[in-house]
């Protein structure tokens, strides 16, 4: 199963591509949920992946054994985690290049002006709360290390953030996503979620559009 194929069947068929993975062997499947949540948190060029509908379906199917519960955990942690920190460096080193090339297409400014003052209202405490928000959860981390913030202080959110925001999601599966009338709407529940986690982005894109218009 190729990568990109694997996320469009995850937004299509989240039960599906999750199962088809585990039938692939443990080192396969805790490898895809690895991956995705690290490049989705750790690389700029790639905000749109769905790390939070990918952990809730994952911890679905820690219920019935094809994932460990404490292994995916560990898994999705240090995904989160190290993904930050790749992001943090990313940005510290080579942000201002990569911004000046124009080249990272979802970067747009209005996505970087709404990072940047997310970052300036809430200080450090942003690289916890920007785990929740799709875009935001990527362009942060990468802004902080572009703007100089220690990294003594990115850590300490980082590894607060990272765990606090991948348990959620991971055990709101587990421990929901057996109920019957969830498995029943279980595709619509992951497109609900995606949905959810995208209405501050795009409010906050519509709000800046229009600002633009106004000026």
């Amino acid at each position: 199963m190729g990568f990109f194929n694997f996320i469009a069947e995850l937004l299509k068929d989240p039960r599906g591509a999750i199962a088809g993975a585990i039938a692939m062997g443990p080192l396969a499947a805790y490898g895809l949920v690895f991956v995705i949540v690290f490049i989705e948190t750790g690389v700029v060029f790639f905000p749109f992946l769905p790390g939070d509908s990918l952990l809730f379906a994952s911890g679905f199917f820690a219920q019935g054994g094809g994932f460990n519960i404490i292994a995916l955990l560990a898994v999705a942690w240090s995904a989160a985690i190290l993904g930050d920190q790749c992001n943090f460096m990313i940005g510290h080193f080579f942000g201002r290049r990569i911004i000046a090339s124009g080249k990272v297409k979802a970067m747009t400014p209005e996505r970087i002006e709404k990072s940047r003052a997310f970052l300036d209202k809430w200080g450090h405490l942003a690289i916890f709360l920007g785990r929740f928000f799709p875009f935001i959860r990527t362009f942060v981390p990468f802004i902080a290390g572009m703007g100089g913030m220690h990294w003594r202080n990115f850590v300490v959110w980082n590894v607060l953030g990272g765990i606090t925001w991948s348990t959620l999601f991971t055990l709101l599966g587990f421990f929901f996503g057996g109920i019957p009338v969830v498995q029943e709407h279980f595709e619509l529940l992951i497109v609900g979620i995606v949905a959810v986690s995208l209405v501050p982005t795009v409010v906050g894109l519509v709000r800046a559009r229009l600002r633009s218009r106004r000026t």
